[in-house]
């Protein structure tokens, strides 16, 4: 146990804190533990063999080679539980207090003792281990998509009860059928490794699942008091005295649930920004006389709207457009509508609209606001439409 402490604390002190895998986009997988957080878990727990020995003196006065019995007990799997609170530092590194409970009966005795305690002895009652523990541990963020992989050390204090504990044997000539009992508690410190995993539930930011392994071992040996109850010489004596359990290892699966409070999901990336629509072309129109290409007042007053409203807006381009009636000639009137979107981009300039921004075009009749036959007089189709863009 104590090398296995030592190396999974080597493993955390080298880890880059801060350094956590990324997604093709950038954003980290999973959630670093920042601030407060709190645990329950629940499993089972695999005790391995406890050796009984060093029966006091008085214990020993009911049959010769009692001192050393040179037993392993062993126990069944059963059941184990822990809550946790902790604080996470949003790098990977968290620290966290626990309370843990487990729970394990005896069931056989192994090992040989010339004074009765042998391979076919059994036993029975259990022992029940509780205490707090502290544990840093270190998470792993990004290592995988779907989980945060950790590891983790601990150290703490360990009450373990012995609850209707008794050893029996089969006897042999120096003490028949004894019987090594007890009900009482000590104490030990102890020492954790943790290795575990948490699965964060999308729906909602800050829960995780967990599934972990833990061992957990008592440090030194535990003196308990006990009774020895032996047939020697014919007679069944009882003695009162004390015996030592040596060191014990505990190998716990647990599954179950942290809630880290305060954790919101990360944000997602910006929506595509649309570009602006367009703004909508404002237009003017100026008419004309008959066969005319001249601007009177109401015209230049029209022309003088649209200049100083081109300042107001951001344009790309201004066009002057000349289109003519049906009456007369096609080549004719080609020309004058050149001339009329001339007189009207000149006008503009006066007005100080830069002439690189005027674009001039002449129609003639091929666009008639107003549809009319050949040779037809129509007012509203003498025009320069003036478009801001």
């Amino acid at each position: 146990m104590r090398t296995a402490t030592k190396l999974l604390t080597a493993i955390i002190l080298t880890l880059p804190l801060g350094a956590h895998a990324q997604t093709a986009t950038g954003q980290p997988i999973g959630y670093p533990v920042s601030g407060l957080y709190i645990g329950a878990a629940g499993g089972f727990n695999l005790k391995g063999s406890e050796s009984i020995k060093n029966l006091s003196s008085n214990l020993r006065t009911l049959g010769t080679g009692l001192s050393t019995p040179n037993l392993n007990v062993h126990s069944a799997i059963a059941g184990a539980g822990l809550g946790t609170i902790g604080w996470g530092f949003g790098n990977g590194l968290r620290a966290e207090v626990e309370f843990d409970y487990r729970r394990n009966t005896f069931n056989t005795l192994s090992g040989n003792n010339r004074s009765g305690f042998g391979a076919s002895t059994s036993a029975s009652g259990s022992e029940q281990l509780w205490g707090p523990m502290f544990n840093v541990a270190y998470d792993f963020v990004g290592l995988v998509p779907w989980a945060v992989p950790y590891v983790g050390v601990g150290v703490g204090y360990q009450r373990a009860h012995l609850s209707n504990f008794a050893a029996f044997g089969t006897g042999t000539a120096g003490a028949l059928n004894p019987a090594l009992t007890s009900n009482d508690t000590r104490a030990s410190f102890a020492a954790q490794g943790i290795v575990g995993a948490a699965f964060p539930i999308p729906a909602v930011p800050g829960l995780s699942m967990t599934a972990e392994y833990r061992i957990m071992g008592l440090t030194g040996t535990r003196t308990y008091n006990a009774g020895l109850t032996a047939t020697a010489g014919g007679v069944r004596a009882t003695r009162v005295g004390t015996f030592q359990f040596g060191s014990e290892y505990n190998n716990t699966f647990l599954f179950g649930i942290r809630y880290n409070f305060g954790v919101t999901p990360p944000a997602p990336p910006p929506a595509p920004v649309a570009a602006p629509a367009p703004a909508p072309a404002r237009s003017y129109l100026v008419f004309f006389d008959w066969d005319k290409a001249t601007l009177t007042d109401r015209s230049r007053a029209i022309i003088r709207e649209a200049a100083q409203n081109s300042t107001h807006v951001q344009y790309t381009q201004i066009e002057v457009n000349g289109y003519t009636d049906t009456s007369g000639t096609p080549h004719y009137n080609q020309a004058l509508s050149i001339r009329r979107a001339e007189n009207v981009a000149a006008e503009l300039v006066r007005d100080g609209v830069p002439g690189n921004a005027i674009s001039i075009h002449g129609y003639g009749e091929t666009r008639l606001l107003v549809p009319t036959g050949n040779g037809v007089r129509e007012p509203q189709n003498r025009r320069v439409e003036i478009i801001i863009k």
